[in-house]
């Protein structure tokens, strides 16, 4: 038996016609069975109430699945389809189990993501963790090359200074009176380190101890040559003090923050500042001394006139002589007491023919009454260098040389600088050859 049944019927011409199929419907009625009196138990009244219920449910389930036919007509043809309960029953069944699968895979995934979203939490705490250990690293990275930039941009700095001033690196002591070494001092505390900064990072502050050891004896050494410059300078009657002083009048220029190698406004601390400005005093005492005119600028062996007041040789008056006088036969070479660079080569009223040298720090030389010159505006001149000839023009009574020294334009006394002591020319000498290498080293 299908569960679909078609059946054709043909209909006449007169609408009359009406189409039955089967009966009205059934109506049974129960029956009872036996007429007698029956006696029930408790538990069998219970057995029959579950019973009854259970029919009654059946019932109910029966109820909602009948079979139906639908008619259909079709250019005056009729067929009916027919659809039995058993088919709708499977049909609900098939439906119903398909949505208990879905039902019960739902519930396994609901189930299965409460069983994992504790270990899903731990992952993400786990994630977030490597994440700030990336983020650690990545700022200690950066620290650390910070760090080595400024450590590099130091040595950098120490190395110029050193070249700059020295050439070579200072001896790490210095011996004393008595040949024996001098204790090394002790480094500044600059830490150009972070204290924080790992373990790892103590390669960067073993380079930056070596560092500071080189910055403190370099600072060390400096002031030892800036103390004697000092003490020399001060023999030949000059202020260190102001000579200093004025040297650094003459600085300026807009105000432009230093920034390191890796973009960062910094100071490379304050013993690079203390070692700057030690380094600034020596240079300007030293050149001072190598400046002093302490050679005699003509081979003579007396002088006819000094320093300072006199009585004028034509007229008798009392006057004031800017120099000391050298008596020596025409055409008597005159050389420079200094080196330096010459800036005046003609005449001048009273003075007759003139040189001038001008040996840096303030300090200029004046030769007058000369017969003849042996230089040019612009050339640099060594000390004991031919500049001219011994001769009598101008203002003049004889054959000699007109000596003036002058600091900052004012005529001071030349004798403390020719006459200086040995100690003060051994001070001189050694500026001299510190200075004259750094020449030379800038002229290759």
């Amino acid at each position: 038996m299908t569960p679909f049944t078609a059946s054709h019927v043909r209909l006449g011409a007169s609408r009359g016609a009406k189409i039955r199929k089967g009966s009205a419907g059934l109506i049974r009625a129960p029956s009872s069975r036996g007429g007698g009196l029956h006696r029930t138990t408790r538990w069998g009244r219970h057995l029959s109430s579950k019973a009854t219920g259970l029919r009654n449910l059946r019932q109910r389930i029966s109820a909602l699945f009948q079979d139906h036919e639908i008619f259909i007509r079709t250019h005056g043809n009729v067929r009916f389809l027919r659809i039995s309960a058993v088919w709708q029953k499977r049909v609900a069944l098939i439906v119903g189990a398909v949505l208990l699968v879905w039902a019960g895979i739902t519930l396994a995934i609901l189930a299965n993501q409460l069983l994992t979203s504790g270990e899903r939490a731990e992952v993400a705490a786990k994630q977030a963790a490597a994440a700030a250990a990336e983020a650690r690293i990545a700022k200690y990275r950066d620290r650390v090359a910070e760090t080595a930039a400024d450590l590099e941009e130091r040595q950098d700095q120490l190395d110029e200074w050193s070249d700059a001033h020295f050439g070579v690196e200072p001896a790490a002591a210095t011996p004393d009176d008595n040949g024996a070494a001098k204790p090394e001092p002790a480094a500044l505390e600059t830490s150009a380190i972070d204290p924080t900064l790992p373990p790892e990072a103590q390669a960067l502050a073993r380079i930056e101890k070596r560092q500071e050891a080189f910055a403190a004896r370099l600072l060390a050494a400096v002031n030892a040559r800036a103390a004697k410059a000092e003490v020399a300078v001060a023999q030949l009657g000059l202020d260190p003090k102001s000579l200093v002083r004025n040297a650094a009048t003459g600085r300026g220029g807009p105000f432009i923050p230093y920034r390191g190698k890796m973009g960062k406004v910094n100071a490379l601390g304050p013993s690079f500042a203390a070692l700057e400005g030690a380094l600034f005093r020596m240079e300007v005492l030293e050149r001072t001394l190598v400046a002093v005119p302490s050679g005699k600028p003509a081979d003579v062996l007396m002088l006819s006139s000094s320093f300072g007041y006199r009585s004028d040789p034509f007229t008798g008056a009392g006057a004031m002589h800017a120099g000391i006088d050298f008596p020596g036969p025409l055409g008597t070479p005159i050389v420079a007491a200094a080196p330096g660079r010459v800036v005046f080569v003609g005449q001048k009223s009273g003075y007759g023919n003139v040189v001038e040298v001008d040996h840096g720090q303030g300090i200029l030389t004046r030769y007058a009454h000369l017969s003849g010159f042996n230089t040019v505006v612009g050339s640099q001149v060594a000390a004991g260098q031919q500049i001219a000839k011994m001769g009598s023009t101008g203002r003049s009574t004889g054959s000699h040389l007109h000596f003036e020294v002058r600091l900052n334009g004012v005529a001071v006394n030349p004798r403390r600088f020719l006459e200086a002591k040995a100690d003060v020319l051994e001070v001189k000498d050694d500026a001299r050859q510190r200075v004259g290498a750094l020449a030379a080293s800038s002229a290759r």
